[in-house]
């Protein structure tokens, strides 16, 4: 009996000791969390809202550069306003989203940039076409709560988004910024 109850103790100390270790992972509040795509057709900016989107973040302002960001977005979620354009978005030319469910960013290294903004470097990864990346991100602490805020420009040919016909930029450019606000709170 009283072997039992040493192994508890000690099995709930290494426990502690090993959960102490991890990284503490910021809780994603998606209802106040947003990732949109703004591109430009015709010369008219268009929104887009990704719907669903899940996001593993690690931020200590204390020590930026042991911070980790590693978001994943359902290519499918992409919302236009529209059920025909929305279909039209998840196909084989735009985001073929039955092969590509998912657009991925994993950070590689966080620098800080001055006050509270910092450089975020990683690989995001859209249609299986990878590129190394360096977002300028915003991060405000309030309380137990943590805001990210950046934009990322990127070239949605360099991703094969937009393709056959739709590879011709003079109708929907090229250039196209992702936004994201993702509002966390720490464990």
């Amino acid at each position: 009996m009283k072997n039992n109850s040493y192994r508890r103790v000690l099995a709930g100390a290494a426990a502690v000791l090993f959960a102490a270790a991890l990284p503490a992972f910021a809780q994603v509040d998606a209802s106040k969390s947003t990732v949109v795509a703004t591109s430009k057709q015709m010369n008219v900016p268009v929104d887009g809202t990704f719907k669903k989107f899940s996001a593993q973040l690690t931020f200590d302002p204390a020590k930026p550069t042991a911070g980790s960001a590693n978001l994943s977005i359902d290519t499918g979620s992409y919302d236009l306003g529209d059920d025909e354009y929305n279909k039209q978005v998840r196909g084989k030319e735009w985001f073929d989203s039955t092969t590509f469910p998912k657009a991925t960013f994993v950070s590689t290294a966080i620098a800080p940039a001055g006050g509270n903004q910092y450089k975020v470097t990683g690989k995001l990864t859209i249609k299986g076409k990878s590129q190394t990346v360096t977002v300028p991100v915003a991060i405000t602490q309030q309380g137990a709560t943590q805001t990210f805020d950046g934009s990322l420009p990127i070239k949605r040919t360099q991703y094969d988004v937009g393709t056959g016909e739709w590879k011709d930029t003079s109708v929907v450019a090229d250039d196209v910024v992702i936004k994201f606000h993702i509002v966390a709170a720490k464990h």
